[in-house]
């Protein structure tokens, strides 16, 4: 069952969203922006329903700081509209923004339709450690600060990132990641490997903990 954080100073609005939802989604309901950045520092929801009138915190500046360390997806749910504040909310990183009073029908239609396009994205981005190698977008990152790769070595590391364990031969690098008519041998495939690593390494990533070499052989990926 996927958890769906509920972000509201009002309890009895906490509790019309939790009815809606209960048993379809486990709800966590919260009552301030603190209280959702504390949470997914430990325990990352799959969906964040985010009220923004809201004192200390607005849901705007809660948002603005869950796009600093978080990707999960945010609805606004709110009682201001606009066109002005809901291009506020979307630019500020939110991916849905639904105005009160809410129709039960919509609200679950909008959650539905936001686990339908995450799922799908999960197929070609792949997270380790902080580390998200995004396929459609073609980026690589490290705790939101993005990483300049090569081509190849961006083929390379999705190449491993997809196969935790296997130990891939150099042979069989140069095969699928390299085109006949480019002139190459093993140590082509050592120098990208080098290059990666010390582009990890100077960003704070754990590379000698994942990117591991089976001497003779090739590489593997660990994901542990």
């Amino acid at each position: 069952m996927k958890t769906i954080a509920l972000v509201d100073d009002e309890k009895r609005m906490l509790e019309l969203i939790e009815l809606y939802l209960q048993p379809t989604y486990n709800c966590i309901k919260l009552n301030s922006g603190k209280d959702v950045l504390d949470l997914i520092e430990t325990d990352e929801p799959e969906l964040i329903i985010l009220d923004v009138m809201m004192p200390v915190m607005d849901g705007f500046e809660t948002c603005r700081k869950i796009r600093e360390v978080s990707n999960v997806p945010i609805i606004l749910l709110t009682a201001l509209h606009g066109k002005e504040k809901i291009v506020k909310g979307l630019r500020l990183g939110a991916d849905d923004y639904i105005v009160k009073p809410f129709d039960e029908e919509e609200l679950q239609a909008r959650i539905q339709s936001i686990f339908r396009r995450t799922s799908a994205e999960i197929d070609n981005k792949i997270e380790c450690s902080g580390l998200v190698w995004d396929e459609l977008s073609h980026e690589l990152s490290y705790i939101g600060r993005q990483v300049k790769v090569t081509p190849k070595e961006f083929s390379l590391l999705g190449k491993l990132l997809k196969n935790p364990g296997r130990v891939y031969s150099r042979e069989e690098l140069l095969a699928s990641l390299w085109s006949a008519s480019e002139w190459t041998d093993e140590r082509t495939v050592d120098s990208h490997v080098r290059n990666l690593r010390e582009k990890l390494r100077k960003i704070g990533f754990p590379i000698e903990k994942h990117l591991q070499t089976v001497w003779g052989i090739g590489y593997k990926w660990t994901s542990y």
